[in-house]
């Protein structure tokens, strides 16, 4: 093979330093690149790429990112059909085309035919340059530049985002979905036409306000598309009117998409987890209620799938365009009281230690721990109740009673365990308080504790983009998130055999809150499907009197669920951990047919891991919960040794704790009240001996003195010295000394229980009737 010749030799030398010059002076002199040296613009979507907000760029462009498989072919086609159908073939550069341009420029004086490649024209637009022939060379150059550079598709995926398209938008998807309505891969011939051509002209053949202009231009590409269009769809497209919505910015979980583009990293597109249409809905919702609201309240919900812990819905505030309501105040991040929210929690944790079943025996009376006496949300007192009762009646003593057993500390550090993180003042420790509010959390760990009832007791973290990772944590056993569930949902196994009568659809486990001061409400609910949460309040954290969590956040939440989940519950199968048997009260264990005179009554419960644990200790008298005591054989009546010497035979009995005493139906108080003594015990005394009401007698009739004057009473008592308790109905009304007379007005007619107790359960009853 002879060597190349000397003057072959010196072309390729020349060529070889052409391309290294080229080279150096692309990287000396490189394109700018959009997003890196081009103002940038965010955009914030749906999982269906619907747009939820946009962030618009230094010059308040819009632009919503879109790959070309997100494009419509018919876009793909009608753009390169129509404006450079060799941009598949050349350089950047047309020769051809550029010829033809300047022939007609030099013939017509005027430009009657762009020259200009798709390639060009990208040129153009990350770096406009003017219309000179000094421009038009540079355009060229960049051209060249951007084909040695990007690939085909890549020059292409350029021209797609960053296209004018009329005032502030960018791009065929931001001008697909500001004109009509619909992402660009559902662009139709018509459509895909008229998006090619109003780059051209973009404020002369805008749609929204010049449709003639721009029906006439998208025709024209329509007849440049022939051949590669079938006749009968050129001939459809140009039947379509045009009909182009007004430009409005999207606005969508605004709140939210504030939040993500304050955690984005240089970053044009967030793509989240929201479902536009369930998101839309839950926004009207809460706008339709604005109305019943007083000035300054919000309201803020969210809505998590329980599968895939990705949330669907995400309301911050009431209404994004009201300052007066602390529009852009996000409420599903602060903190606040989350009332008695957090019961499930604590029942379900005592299940988990072995404390309680779920008909446990409680007791709704006044008590004192440690000085922390807590009242119930009605002040009124339901005295006997199962653990059933107390969570779905949101009972506060009972709650306390639990905690006392549990105690705070451990209480606080399993919830953080799973995920919920209780913030104290400052200084402060876990005390009995935290079950009632005393402490603060977002709606957004609330909801994603809630969600451990429908995820066999596993929490999780919400997650607002597809690509976060699944975190989630234990909260409570299956066992113990199965019991829960069923009582929040149907009362337990009690609850199911009355009719409920609230309003919640069956299917959803639910649970209110109202904050101290009645500055937060709060419904949570847990579906097959969804776990929502609703919050209610003044974001500033004033009180809202006369707003709780019943009235206000619950009924929102059944609606909520209504729109949201249309799908049937599944029936639950109980875990192999949990079982149902009876119990008896006031032991608390299970039900022995050998000892039914120690069963005053019998409740159905779920069993956790085979566990019947008795009721807790006597708070007010110490001894066992099963006591003994003789009767004479022959009359019944009780006796001792000390007081007869005739035969005897000994009695077991169940005791129940001091402070229910009286609070007993009067059939159970026959049942476990022992018999009277024998005459022959004149010594004895009965156990509510030595306490005595006086200055109104039993079944006396108390008339008033004018119809609208009520009667004024005054009750002294008997036989005690220290503090005792006043109760009206069951309704606390006083705590005060003995040797202080009870003073009270009578407002209502009929009849009224009037109970003084003491601290060691001593008490006395009289009913009268105000006439």
């Amino acid at each position: 093979m002879n060597p190349p010749s000397g003057r072959l030799r010196r072309w390729l030398w020349i060529a070889l330093l052409a391309l290294v010059c080229l080279a150096a002076l692309d990287r000396a002199f490189p394109p700018p690149v959009p997003g890196r040296d081009a103002p940038q613009a965010l955009l914030v979507v749906a999982r269906d790429g619907t747009p939820l907000r946009a962030f618009p760029d230094r010059d308040h462009v819009w632009r919503h990112p879109v790959a070309l498989a997100d494009v419509s072919p018919l876009y793909l086609q009608a753009l390169q059909g129509y404006e450079d159908r060799w941009f598949r073939w050349h350089p950047g550069v047309n020769p051809v085309a550029l010829a033809r341009a300047a022939w007609q420029w030099v013939r017509y004086g005027r430009i009657v035919s762009g020259g200009s490649t798709l390639t060009m024209q990208v040129a153009r637009i990350i770096e406009p340059t003017p219309r000179t022939l000094a421009g038009k060379a540079r355009q060229i150059l960049r051209a060249l530049q951007l084909e040695w550079r990007y690939s085909k598709d890549e020059i292409l995926a350029l021209y797609v985002n960053y296209a004018p398209m009329g005032g502030v938008l960018e791009g065929v998807e931001a001008a697909s979905r500001a004109y009509l309505g619909k992402p660009a891969r559902r662009l139709s011939h018509a459509d895909a036409a008229l998006l090619t051509v109003l780059p051209q002209a973009p404020s002369r053949l805008r749609p929204d306000r010049r449709p003639a202009e721009a029906r006439a231009a998208r025709d024209k590409v329509l007849q440049r598309m022939t051949g590669l269009w079938s006749d009968s769809d050129i001939g459809d497209a140009r039947q379509e009117p045009i009909v182009a919505q007004a430009v409005r910015e999207p606005l969508l979980a605004p709140l939210l998409a504030e939040r993500l583009r304050r955690e984005a990293k240089g970053e044009q597109r967030i793509d989240t987890t929201i479902d536009a249409s369930m998101q839309e809905t839950v926004e009207l919702l809460l706008a339709s209620r604005l109305g019943a609201l007083p000035p300054r309240v919000s309201m803020a919900t969210l809505v998590v799938d329980n599968t895939t812990l990705e949330v669907r819905a995400y309301a911050g505030s009431a209404d994004f365009a009201d300052a007066d309501r602390f529009a852009f105040v996000d409420m599903v991040r602060a903190a606040r009281s989350p009332g008695s929210t957090l019961k499930p929690f604590l029942y379900g944790l005592a299940l988990d230690e072995g404390l309680i079943h779920s008909e446990s025996l409680l007791a709704d009376v006044p008590q004192s721990f440690g000085g922390y006496q807590p009242g119930n949300f009605q002040q009124s007192f339901h005295g006997p109740v199962g653990v059933s009762e107390a969570l779905t009646k949101s009972l506060n003593v009972p709650a306390v009673e639990v905690l006392d057993r549990l105690e705070p500390n451990r209480f606080v550090a399993a919830l953080r365990r799973g995920g919920l993180k209780l913030d104290f003042p400052k200084g402060e420790a876990p005390n009995l308080s935290v079950i009632l509010g005393g402490a603060a959390t977002t709606l957004e760990q609330l909801v994603g504790a809630y969600i451990a009832f429908a995820r066999q007791g596993m929490a999780g973290k919400p997650r607002y983009r597809p690509g976060e990772p699944l975190v989630e944590q234990r909260m409570l056993s299956p066992g113990a998130a199965f019991i829960i569930r069923d009582v929040l949902e149907s009362g337990g196994p009690i609850g199911r055999a009355v009719e409920q009568g609230s309003g919640i659809r069956r299917g959803i486990a639910w649970k209110t809150g109202t904050s101290f001061g009645f500055r937060d409400a709060w419904s949570v609910g847990v579906s097959d499907r969804y776990t929502v949460g609703v919050w209610v309040g003044r974001p500033d954290g004033t009180p809202n009197p006369g707003f709780f969590g019943a009235n206000t956040a619950a009924p929102l939440l059944v609606d909520l669920f209504t729109a949201i989940d249309k799908e049937a519950p599944v029936p639950r199968i109980p875990p192999p951990s949990v079982r149902q048997e009876k119990i008896c009260w006031p032991l608390g264990t299970r039900f022995d047919p050998a000892e039914e005179p120690l069963c005053h009554r019998q409740m159905l419960a779920w069993l956790l891991n085979d566990t019947a644990p008795p009721t807790f200790p006597d708070r007010l008298r110490g001894g066992e919960a099963r006591t003994a005591y003789e009767v004479d054989a022959a009359s019944g009546l009780r006796v001792s040794a000390e007081c007869s010497d005739r035969p005897r035979r000994r009695v077991e009995a169940a005791r129940w704790p001091a402070a229910l005493e009286p609070w007993l139906p009067a059939d159970i108080q026959a049942r476990a009240k022992p018999p009277a003594w024998d005459a022959r015990c004149p010594s004895a005394r009965e156990p509510e001996a030595g306490l005595r009401i006086v200055g109104l007698s039993h079944g006396e009739v108390i008339r008033r003195p004018r119809p609208d004057q009520p009667p004024v009473i005054r009750l002294e008592l008997r036989g005690q010295r220290g503090e005792v308790i006043w109760l009206i109905n069951g309704r606390l009304v006083a705590r005060q000394p003995a040797s202080q007379p009870l003073i009270r007005r009578l407002e209502e007619n009929g009849r009224v229980d009037i109970t003084v107790m003491d601290e060691r359960g001593r008490y006395d009853r009289i009913s009268v009737s105000v006439r």
